[in-house]
C-alpha cells in the first residue's frame, strides 16, 4: 500500500484501516513531507505496533518515489525490538521461543550507515540460528550523512536497528550479477568498514591502477564515487556470488571508506557490471524467489540504491524485470519495499549477510 498524504492523522487512519490489529512495516521516501516524530507520536495514540525506516527512495508495484510511504502488513507478528549502540556493540538480542515445525521470518532494518552491522547480523544468528529466515535492509539518506533513520514505537534512531519476528514462511532469491575485471586482492589491514591495505600496500593507489585502466578514466580530486560506483569489491565465497561491498569514498588518510565492514585477510576481486548482467541477476533473483513459493501474499523487494545510481534511466528495466516476473506467477499478490543503503538476507543453507549493490526478492506467505 502506497500513501502519498502529508497530514499525519490521515496517514495513521489509512495504516490503521490497511493493517488491523497486525504490527506494520513503514518504508518512508526521504524526502515525504511529514514530521516523522509526529507521526510516531500518532502511531503510538492509535495503539499500532510498528517498525520501520527511511530510504532514498521506496518502491511501490514497478515504481520508485522519493516522497510517499509504504505500508506492508506484519502478519503474525510475535516480537518486535529495537537494538540501539550497533557501532559499539554494546546492546543484548532478546530471547525468543521458536515454536517447532513452524515457519518463521525475521525482518530487520538497520542504520546502514553505523559501523559493526555484520557484527550486528552475527549476533542475530548466533542467536536465532536457522530457526528463521532473515531479510532486511540499511535505512538512510542517499546524502551519505548519518542521521536518525530506523524508527519502532519507542522513537527514531541512529547507530541502531529494528526487527520484527513472524510466524511466517518466506522464499528469498538473492542475485548481483557483477564480474570480476581485477584480483584477487588480501585485504592485509582493515578497520571496520575502512581498507587501510590491500595487498600490504596503499588500498586506493592499488584500487585506482585497475579501475583507471579498465575504465579509461581518471580519478580527481571530487569523482570518486562517479567512477566507484561502476567498480565494487567482491569478497570471494565457496559456491556462491561473492558478497559486494561498495566503496564510497577515499578518507584523509587515502584509504577505501566502503558500505559494510570487511576483515584482515579477506581475499577480494575488483568487479564490475553492465546493464545486461544486473537486469539479468535480478530476474534470476525473482525467478528463485517465484519458484519456492506456493502461495505468496505479499513481495517486499531490497534493492541497493547504487543499482540505480549505476543504471540511471534503465533501472526501470531492472524493476520491470522483477515486477513481471512475479505478476506472471501471482498476478494478485502486492509489490513494495525499498532503495537500500545494504540488503540482508539470508539465503538457501548460508550464513546470514549484509551485502552492497545487490538485488533482494522476499515472498511472504
Amino acid at each position: 500500500m502506497l500513501i502519498t498524504s502529508k497530514n499525519c492523522s490521515e496517514i495513521v487512519t489509512a495504516i490503521s484501516n490497511h493493517v488491523g490489529q497486525n504490527a506494520v512495516l513503514i518504508s518512508v521516501g526521504e524526502h515525504t513531507e511529514i514530521d516523522i516524530n509526529i507521526l510516531l507520536s500518532e502511531l503510538n495514540e492509535a495503539g499500532l505496533k510498528f517498525i520501520g525506516g527511511l530510504f532514498p527512495k521506496v518502491i511501490h508495484g514497478n515504481t520508485i518515489l522519493e516522497k510517499g510511504i509504504v505500508i506492508n502488513t506484519l502478519n503474525n507478528a510475535e516480537s518486535l525490538f529495537l537494538i540501539k549502540n550497533i557501532s559499539d556493540k554494546n546492546y543484548t538480542i532478546p530471547k525468543f521461543n521458536f515454536k517447532k515445525d513452524k515457519d518463521y521470518s525475521l525482518f530487520t532494518y538497520v542504520d546502514g550507515l553505523t559501523s559493526n552491522i555484520s557484527h550486528y547480523l552475527s549476533e542475530l544468528y548466533q542467536n536465532y540460528g536457522m530457526q528463521t529466515n532473515y531479510f532486511g535492509g540499511g535505512a538512510g539518506s542517499l546524502s551519505l550523512q548519518q542521521k536518525p533513520c530506523v524508527f519502532s514505537n519507542e522513537g527514531i534512531y541512529q547507530d541502531a536497528a529494528v526487527g520484527c519476528i513472524m510466524q511466517m514462511a518466506s522464499k528469498i532469491g538473492v542475485r548481483h550479477g557483477w564480474k570480476k575485471v581485477g584480483g584477487p586482492f588480501i585485504v592485509t589491514k582493515a578497520e571496520g568498514n575502512v581498507i587501510k591495505e590491500l595487498n600490504w600496500k596503499n588500498p586506493f593507489n592499488v584500487y585506482k591502477t585497475i579501475v583507471e585502466k579498465h575504465s579509461g578514466k581518471r580519478f580527481t580530486d571530487d569523482n570518486f564515487f562517479d567512477i566507484a560506483k561502476g567498480y565494487p569489491f567482491g569478497i570471494l565465497k565457496e559456491d556462491a556470488e561473492c558478497i559486494v561491498r561498495d566503496p564510497l569514498m577515499v578518507n584523509e588518510n587515502v584509504e577505501l571508506v566502503c558500505v559494510g565492514e570487511l576483515e584482515d585477510n579477506m581475499v577480494v576481486d575488483i568487479l564490475n557490471g553492465n546493464e545486461v548482467s544486473l537486469i539479468e541477476a535480478a530476474k534470476t533473483a525473482t525467478e528463485e524467489s517465484i519458484n519456492q513459493a506456493s502461495s505468496p501474499r505479499k513481495a517486499i523487494l531490497i534493492d541497493c540504491i547504487s543499482r540505480i545510481l549505476f543504471l540511471e534511466d534503465n533501472f526501470d528495466k531492472e524493476l520491470n524485470a522483477i515486477t513481471n516476473t512475479i505478476k506472471t506467477r501471482f498476478p494478485d499478490v502486492s509489490i513494495g519495499g525499498a532503495l537500500t543503503l545494504g540488503e540482508i538476507s539470508s539465503y538457501g543453507e548460508g550464513f546470514l549477510e549484509f551485502y552492497n549493490k545487490t538485488v533482494v526478492v522476499g515472498l511472504f506467505e
